[in-house]
């Protein structure tokens, strides 16, 4: 499995159970490497997409304890496990914290957009892959800029 995600200079990815800002071109290049494959997801990351809707051209694989959530367009499960057992290896994994952390020993590849800032007030934490001694940066491109913010996108492969 692959994952996808935005951190800032700390690693962050949210506070208050959104992402910590909104960049339109890392939003379609999102769009772009997950059309067409399944994404791994928390009930309460697709509570953020608009409408609270599955995202579309996309299997939605969400994880959720709640036996009464059924959002039309999603395929629900109770625990990671049953998730990946329904999971083709070509899935994303793409959020929210607690997903992330329960599925990284599962994925090979992770698409990093390292935003060149520090957000103090992120409440939500992704592992530093740069730090870990398991992972390796295989590709960078940018950096780019979007308003007041400067980004990079950096792929890590596992070791």
């Amino acid at each position: 499995m692959k994952l996808i995600v935005a951190v800032d200079a700390c690693w962050a990815i949210g506070k208050d159970g959104d992402q910590l800002c909104y960049i339109p071109p890392d939003l379609k290049r999102f769009q772009r490497l997950t059309t067409g494959h399944p994404v791994l997801l928390g009930r309460k990351t697709l509570a953020t997409f608009p409408g609270g809707r599955p995202l579309k051209n996309r299997r939605n694989l969400i994880l959720s304890t709640d036996p009464a959530f059924a959002p039309a367009g999603g395929e629900v499960f109770a625990t990671l496990k049953a998730a990946l057992a329904a999971a083709p290896a070509d899935t994303f994994v793409i959020g929210g914290a607690s997903v992330y952390r329960q599925a990284l020993a599962y994925c090979d590849t992770a698409y990093v957009t390292q935003i060149h800032r520090a957000f103090p007030a992120a409440d939500c934490y992704f592992p530093n892959l740069a730090a870990d001694p398991a992972w390796e940066a295989v590709e960078t491109e940018g950096p780019y800029r979007y308003e007041d913010l400067a980004y990079t996108y950096v792929t890590y492969r596992r070791r």
